[in-house]
């Protein structure tokens, strides 16, 4: 049986679809999903960095002065309004004083009375210490005589009891005299407490300072301690900042800070730490500390955001690698390591991290090591990978077949 020969058509038809099959697989192989996995490397070597804390804050004022009465009552005037400069001592606003102003005259007119009390008291204590003298001359003399028997026993017992009668009455005008006074001294501290509520009613700048707000208005009723006021002091401003908490190993009073408020992007205000509060809060896992500036700048407002970066004391030298290089595998921090083409993913306990992108290798791995930094998408130990430059500039360096 004779064999047919195929055509060259056919024959080229076969070879077309043969080198068709090979380049598909050749694009896959290099560009495709069976493509290696693109990724650059990167040497840990010994170095120190100044590490930095980032963190957003608002200006605020370190003190705020609430001006309000001390008891219930309605609001009669006030004078000053929102952003007035004020004076220590200045009347800022008025309560209704209702009828202190009449309790005190009423008072007054009581004091008055109370002196007027105090002048009949002293002279019936003359009057009555007079009568006791005379009182106590007759009765010796009546004495004497009766023991001459020039008196009867009668008329020097009715004596001796006029004398004891005088002396009872000067103690009883002194007893008089000195209710008169107390009752004075009673009057006179009520009449101090009155006019002490009746000063409270006028509301006065504690120091000088700016007013922050009206918190109420003419004919409002407020109760005691509210605020009609809101002071502040604008000599003592600083910024409230809250920083990551597992960034603030080191943090501390004195620390230098750059200052970037949302007003002025371009320009960066000194500061330093004047406070680290020790209450963090558990919600946001943050800790909040009070940045005091070096100098405050004109135009600030209370409330405006900024931008803090505290700067840490130099780490001592230790191995460093970027950032970028850390991954986690099964809820474990290390990097992977890159070893005669192989890949291994190496376990390490980490230090401070810098806002450049530096962390500290405390231990896991020696300095020379190569690690690999980025990479096109998540690699494994058995991953194709493709050792470039830059994974944007796609420079070819060696594969791992």
């Amino acid at each position: 049986m004779k064999i047919k020969k195929p055509s060259s058509k056919v024959i080229a038809l076969v070879l077309t679809a043969v080198i068709l099959l090979a380049t598909i697989v050749f694009i896959m192989q290099r560009a495709g999903p069976l493509a290696p996995v693109r990724i650059t490397l990167h040497q840990a070597a010994q170095g120190s960095f100044t590490p930095s804390i980032y963190g957003i804050g608002t200006v605020e004022a370190r003190r705020t002065f609430l001006i309000g009465p001390t008891t219930a009552g309605r609001v009669l005037r006030v004078l000053v309004d929102t952003g007035d400069v004020v004076k220590a001592g200045q009347l800022l606003a008025e309560m209704d004083p209702v009828d202190l102003d009449n309790r005190l005259l009423a008072l007054d007119a009581s004091l008055a009375r109370g002196n007027s009390t105090i002048a009949a008291a002293q002279a019936q204590t003359t009057d009555a210490a007079a009568r006791k003298s005379l009182a106590a001359v007759n009765a010796r003399r009546y004495v004497e005589l009766g023991q001459q028997n020039f008196m009867s026993a009668g008329a020097v017992e009715a004596k001796v009891q006029e004398h004891i009668s005088a002396d009872a009455g000067a103690s009883a005008a002194q007893a008089n005299l000195a209710a008169a006074q107390q009752d004075l001294m009673r009057l006179k501290a009520e009449r101090a407490a009155l006019a002490q509520q009746r000063q409270n009613m006028r509301l006065v700048a504690t120091q000088n300072g700016v007013v922050l707000s009206r918190d109420a208005e003419p004919g409002s009723t407020v109760v005691a301690g509210q605020s009609v006021l809101k002071l502040v002091d604008p000599a003592n401003l600083w910024v409230k900042a809250r920083f990551d908490q597992g960034r603030t190993a080191g943090l501390e009073l004195g620390l230098p800070v750059a200052i970037v408020l949302r007003s002025r992007p371009g320009a960066v205000q000194a500061g330093t730490v004047a406070r680290v509060e020790l209450l963090g809060d558990s919600v946001t896992e943050e800790r909040v500390a009070q940045i005091s500036f070096a100098a405050i700048p004109q135009g600030i407002s209370i409330g405006e955001l900024a931008e803090v970066t505290l700067k840490l004391p130099a780490t001592a030298p230790a191995l460093l690698l970027p950032n970028a290089a850390i991954k986690k595998v099964n809820g474990q921090s290390g990097a992977w390591q890159y070893k005669e083409g192989e890949l291994s993913f190496t376990p390490l306990r980490l230090g401070q991290t810098s806002l450049e992108g530096q962390v500290q290798v405390l231990e896991g791995i020696k300095q020379g090591d190569t690690m690999v930094v980025y990479s096109e998408k998540e690699i494994n130990q058995k991953s194709r990978i493709q050792v470039v430059q830059s994974l944007i500039e796609q420079k070819e360096t060696t594969s791992k077949p």
